[in-house]
């Protein structure tokens, strides 16, 4: 297999076999950085660290499961461990609404308005929001990932649904506005 061979170059430490590597990966490993990421500069400096422990760290892939999914996980460990170091978890007290669904049903919302939204979230928000509704993860397994509790992931998700339901409403009643 070719992709093999590219990723035991790699491990040899050969530079045009990392390029080769990087060319592949990069356009799918930039979308988890800005997904994780506050604004596109910083996506870029993810991405770009990204890829150096990557490469550090190749050594210790075994060929079990895609390579893909192996650096992608790299990558988003690397950037919770970022915000980890931080310290930006802590417990909402707050009360939240029974019913923090968003739902987008407006034609009118594009994809670059949501993806600004979400990266306007507080770090502890968003990183639980992708976690949990973009990529899947349990609260449980969030909990473990992000060293904090499970009722820490429950209400950070809570309070970003509710911050995004109230942007996407307001954004709705500046657009209908408009339209009068």
């Amino acid at each position: 297999m070719i992709l093999e061979q590219i990723i035991n170059d790699c491990k040899k430490g050969n530079r045009k076999a990392q390029e080769q590597v990087y060319r592949l990966l990069s356009p799918k490993i930039f979308a988890v950085c800005l997904k994780y990421s506050r604004n596109y500069e910083e996506a870029q400096d993810n991405l770009q660290e990204g890829f150096l422990l990557i490469f550090d760290k190749i050594e210790k892939f075994q060929f079990k499961g895609s390579f893909e999914g192996w650096a992608k996980r790299v990558v988003i460990n690397y950037i919770l461990q970022q915000y980890r170091d931080k310290r930006i978890f802590e417990i909402v007290s707050e009360q939240l609404p029974e019913n923090d669904e968003v739902e987008i049903d407006d034609e009118n919302i594009s994809m670059d308005f949501l993806v600004r939204i979400i990266q306007e979230l507080p770090d502890r928000y968003r990183l639980v929001f992708n976690l949990y509704v973009i990529d899947g993860y349990s609260h449980k397994e969030i909990a473990e990932m992000l060293t904090i509790n499970e009722g820490t992931s429950k209400s950070n998700l809570a309070r970003a649904k509710t911050i995004l339901k109230e942007k996407i409403e307001s954004y709705k009643n500046s657009f209908g506005s408009k339209a009068k």
